[in-house]
């Protein structure tokens, strides 16, 4: 694929890239203005001179994942047999100015339960950039024409019908959000009970009362559960200071608490 279809791809798939675009040439140089390579964390596409130069660039724009680096960066390269290098020289001549633009992976959110505040969680959701999950074990909760406000945002929807809802949370990819809202209390235990097996959720949150929370946790422990890992769990969800029962005030709470846990990415 080319290096758009790469970029296209790895955002598709929730993974971080850079793509390294040639902004400056004077003198000699391998690659004309213009020329772009998209670096990912274990390929390339496209290419922007080979050599050194586009050695070191794929190492600086790793370096920029790994940091989790959202500023785009401008460097300098000079193509003589002078210019300090790490991969061999490059006696083009020259001088090329190359932008590093990151794009870091999307966040993942899954809502497990697509009922009255899932829906209105998932509606708010979905005007960010984001890969949003709607999960539910009912089919007509996921019907195209009752998603339609949900699906027309920013964010890359994915209704998702299993009668299994705890084992497509365990494929998940790690750091993903959880919301864990079902209309049934027992599928909602055998949610937690899959996401503290996880342990690489990035949150997880449970609609419901102190009681139910309450008795959920004596539930866990005999399952041997420790407490400090059940306390990765948030229950009630949502910001403590908001009042209010309605579907869309869970919701708006929800989101707003959800909202500090997520990385400010340029989109």
């Amino acid at each position: 694929m080319d290096w758009l279809e790469a970029l296209q791809h790895l955002r598709s798939a929730g993974l971080p890239a850079v793509l390294a675009t040639v902004s400056e040439v004077h003198g000699h140089a391998p690659r004309e203005a213009g020329a772009k390579m998209v670096v990912g964390t274990g390929s390339t596409w496209g290419s922007i001179g080979g050599g050194n130069l586009e050695a070191t660039v794929v190492d600086q724009a790793r370096d920029m994942m790994a940091c989790g680096i959202s500023t785009p960066q401008n460097v300098e390269f000079a193509l003589n047999e002078h210019a300090p290098t790490q991969h061999g020289r490059q006696c083009c001549g020259g001088k090329v100015r190359v932008l590093l633009e990151p794009f870091l992976s999307l966040p993942t959110v899954a809502i497990f339960g697509v009922g009255h505040v899932g829906y209105e969680l998932g509606r708010i959701l979905s005007r960010l950039p984001m890969t949003l999950y709607l999960v539910d074990s009912r089919t007509e909760q996921l019907d195209p024409t009752r998603l339609a406000d949900v699906t027309s945002g920013t964010a890359d929807v994915r209704a998702v019908h299993t009668p299994v809802p705890d084992s497509f949370l365990g494929d998940l990819p790690p750091g993903a959000h959880v919301f864990i809202m079902s209309h049934d209390h027992s599928e909602d235990f055998l949610l937690c009970h899959a996401a503290l097996r996880r342990g690489d959720l990035g949150s997880v949150g449970l609609i419901g009362s102190r009681a139910k929370w309450l008795r959920f946790r004596q539930k866990l422990v005999a399952e041997g559960f420790a407490g400090p890992d059940i306390d990765r769990i948030q229950c009630p969800i949502g910001l403590p200071d908001v009042k209010g029962k309605a579907p869309a005030v869970i919701a708006v709470s929800a989101a707003a608490g959800l909202l500090g846990a997520l990385p400010s990415a340029r989109q």
